[in-house]
């Protein structure tokens, strides 16, 4: 029987448990740089024991963030400020992916630079607010990307995928759940296209496979890996039916060889999340759906079942950084203090250790 403590190769590596770091957003890259710190190596190196870390979520342009002081991967400074985490993971034994994230219509002009405004498939706002440094703010409603700018934002994934090599990350997971740029493509609340980038689920799982293929061609597929998260209502989606666009979108992903998919599950969707682990040939990494509390040790059961090959934990693993230890001894755990999930920092600005990316 496989458990949880069984090593795997992934990435042409073999990763020494099947327990993953769970993406989850920090907001420590201060300053116009948006370049990782000092802080951010101690964080990601403190957690190598993990089979494999999966980090925030980092924008592969300007345009593409929506929080503040996060970080990203389309400068130089910023690929020389990951090299510095990187190794500091690698040096303790640790695998690393760097998770891209565009987040879409999810963010503020207020958090942009040069005048940029939130870019989405269609010009429809997002109910909700997002915080920035003047508080919270009204979601704005985005400017619709032509399909020059469309094909312009598959290219900025992948040169962030190679900058994300050259800052010697082991792979690069896209981002495509939690109702940021990808998964706006494929929900039909935000995607009222008609052209070939919408109108069907053909039209709207494009932009998904596009990136992909695209990051998988810059990388190698084996480094490139696909996080979603279907039905997930979070940042205003509307999935009412998400099987059939997931399906054909795992349809459509399986020729590439990727080194994963990940899935973010939403609460009432395990059906379709074994439906997808049947359908899908590759590594599954699960962040399974386990409602008010944190996914813990309840969950290892998941691996022996043959429901996913990794687990992916976020707010166990920010309490507990040898968490694989503690997994493996059955305790004890430090809790999640929520108190502090939405909390300032040194800095007085607003830290986001529990949003998982």
């Amino acid at each position: 029987m496989t458990t949880a403590f069984d090593p795997v190769h992934l990435a042409g590596a073999r990763l020494a448990n099947r327990i993953a770091m769970a993406p989850m957003t920090r907001s420590r890259a201060y300053g116009p740089t948006a370049a990782p710190t000092a802080a951010t190596a101690t964080y990601y190196a403190q957690r190598a024991s993990a089979g494999l870390i999966i980090t925030e979520g980092i924008q592969p342009s300007p345009v593409g963030q929506g929080y503040p002081d996060t970080p990203g991967l389309h400068s130089q400074e910023q690929v020389d400020a990951w090299r510095v985490v990187t190794d500091a993971v690698h040096a303790r034994g640790g695998r690393i992916f760097a998770q891209l994230m565009h987040t879409g219509r999810v963010g503020h002009p207020v958090l942009l630079p040069d005048g940029l405004v939130p870019v989405a498939p269609s010009a429809i706002a997002a109910a909700g607010q997002v915080y920035t440094h003047q508080g919270p703010l009204d979601f704005v409603t985005p400017r619709e990307l032509s399909d020059a700018e469309v094909r312009q934002t598959i290219a900025d994934f992948a040169t962030a995928a190679r900058n994300a090599i050259a800052a010697g990350f082991d792979g690069v997971e896209i981002h495509g759940a939690n109702g940021y740029l990808v998964q706006q493509f494929l929900a039909p609340n935000a995607n009222r296209r008609t052209d070939e980038w919408g109108g069907s689920d053909a039209g709207r799982i494009r932009f998904a496979v596009e990136v992909t293929r695209a990051v998988a061609d810059a990388i190698g597929a084996e480094r490139t890996g696909l996080k979603l998260s279907p039905g997930n209502p979070y940042n205003d989606i509307q999935e009412p039916d998400p099987a059939p666009t997931y399906t054909a979108l795992v349809d459509a992903l399986e020729p590439l060889g990727l080194a994963y998919l990940h899935i973010a599950e939403a609460p009432g969707q395990r059906e379709l999340t074994l439906a997808l682990r049947k359908q899908y040939g590759g590594t599954l990494i699960l962040n399974p759906a386990a409602g008010d509390r944190p996914a813990g040790p309840e969950d290892l059961t998941l691996i022996e079942d043959g429901a996913a090959d990794l687990l992916a934990f976020g707010r166990l693993f920010l309490a507990n950084p040898d968490l694989p230890r503690r997994l493996a001894a059955g305790g004890p755990y430090n809790a999640p203090d929520m108190s502090t999930f939405y909390g300032g920092d040194e800095r007085g600005y607003t830290d986001y250790p529990s949003l998982a990316d």
